[in-house]
């Protein structure tokens, strides 16, 4: 809900002194901000983009560069911000409807997720996001939070910092033991197998960023709720998959969906959302006081609790942000909408089964990665017989061939072609690896 400046944090004055600005703050900044290009072919996609153009970029997933509808928009945000911080951010936050900017970013991203805007949660990050779900869930002493050898840093330490202060447990199953050659049954199968007595919440990996498996959620979901026994909460690292799929995230059956907007999405970097429905929402408690629920503040000014359940706004880290990067983020996901998210996941799709298929006739290659555009996203990995991944991606960047490795124990390289690349990079980085692989 948007919050009146005056009830909110009482200061006349300010409030007297917004009236000077003219008309809408959203009119305002629009007018300095550039429409949409047009973005009907991929060539214009990639002009929007700085990237070095003497070298071919297959790391993109890592952090975005900003394409020039978000650099667009982030400046013009500055700009208004710098001219008239105080008023700008006031109108913003605390002017009603008309003005809120984290509203309308909430309204771009629940019309790309098929969501609600309401039911979307401003974040920094998908680590912030984990955390703020785990930290937030009300387990109690006993019970356990099931999770996958095959998740990363930020998921399982953010169930290991939440459990230990619950008193709660953390248990890691294997869901295969060779991504490749995995199915959507065999992974189903080996997490019910996982499922133990004291499990009350499951917490999954859309798109693994180490081997580049691409977990069947929607069906995994379906079996969770059709098994019998406690119902679990599923909490899904999404960062991976939001942008580079085909998917309504509202309706693919998980509870929790947290995930950085700075990678596939092309958002400001140190930008991010969590997706629950309003029940689930209701089920946590909040970590972090917010700037954006109108009732919590009431509460704090009347010395009482809040009296409606918990919300998505609520759960919004509060306190002040680099605003123009979470205002600008509704440029990222207004250009993937006009790119349309069926047409960016085909192209995605086809560049990575290109990809996927040179590597695999390479003898000397193994592909991690499974074949099938079903199982998998954007990401390719990988390994070259006798050659050390890191070696592989020094020689690879020799080439001008920017790759990177998985931050894991067991460690691949990764190749992730996205829509800054062309089929003709894509043919010059199999032919790099055919040249390494001797």
């Amino acid at each position: 809900m948007a919050l009146s400046r005056r009830a909110f944090l009482k200061a006349p004055a300010a409030l007297a002194a917004t009236a000077l600005l003219p008309g809408s703050l959203l009119a305002a900044v629009e007018a300095e901000t550039p429409p949409l290009p047009d973005l009907s072919d991929w060539d214009s996609v990639r002009a929007q983009f700085d990237l070095n153009p003497s070298t071919a970029q297959f790391a993109s997933f890592f952090i975005a560069s900003h394409p020039a509808p978000v650099r667009a928009a982030i400046e013009g945000y500055r700009r208004a911000i710098d001219r008239d911080p105080l008023h700008v951010v006031e109108q913003a936050l605390f002017m009603g409807p008309e003005h809120n900017l984290p509203l309308r970013v909430q309204t771009q991203m629940g019309e790309y997720l098929g969501a609600r805007p309401q039911d979307v949660c401003l974040t920094g990050n998908t680590t912030t996001g984990l955390a703020l779900v785990y930290h937030g869930l009300p387990l109690r002493p006993g019970e356990e939070v099931l999770t996958t050898t095959h998740d990363h840093y930020s998921h399982h330490e953010s169930i290991r910092l939440a459990t230990e202060r619950a008193g709660a447990g953390i248990r890691k199953v294997a869901l295969f033991e060779d991504a490749s050659s995995a199915s959507t049954e065999s992974i189903i199968d080996a997490l019910l197998k996982g499922i133990g007595p004291q499990t009350r919440v499951v917490g999954l990996t859309w798109v693994h960023s180490a081997s580049g498996i691409r977990l069947p959620i929607r069906e995994i979901a379906a079996a969770l709720r059709a098994r019998s026994g406690p119902p679990l909460a599923l909490v899904v690292d999404g960062v991976h998959g939001l942008g580079s799929t085909d998917e309504n995230v509202a309706d693919m059956g998980c509870d929790y969906f947290c995930a950085g907007t700075h990678k596939w999405m092309f958002g400001p970097r140190g930008t991010g959302l969590v997706w629950a429905n309003a029940d689930n929402w209701a089920r946590l408690r909040p970590m972090v006081p917010s700037f954006s629920d109108w009732d919590q503040y009431q509460a704090w000014e009347q010395d009482r609790a809040p009296t409606t359940p918990n919300n998505a706004n609520r759960m919004t880290p509060g306190g002040f942000h680099a605003y123009e990067h979470q205002w600008g983020t509704a440029a990222a996901f207004g250009m993937h909408r006009q790119m349309g998210r069926a047409r960016v996941a085909a192209r995605i799709r086809s560049l990575n089964d290109q990809l996927k298929a040179g590597l695999a006739e390479n003898p000397k290659v193994k592909v991690h990665t499974p074949r099938s555009g079903e199982l998998s996203a954007g990401l390719v990995s990988f390994e070259v017989d006798g050659v050390a991944p890191t070696d592989v991606v020094r020689q690879l960047l020799d080439k001008r061939i920017i790759a990177s490795t998985s931050p894991y124990a067991i460690t691949y390289v990764r190749l992730a072609p996205s829509l800054v690349n062309t089929p003709e990079q894509v043919e010059h980085a199999v032919r790099a690896v055919r040249e390494i692989s001797g």
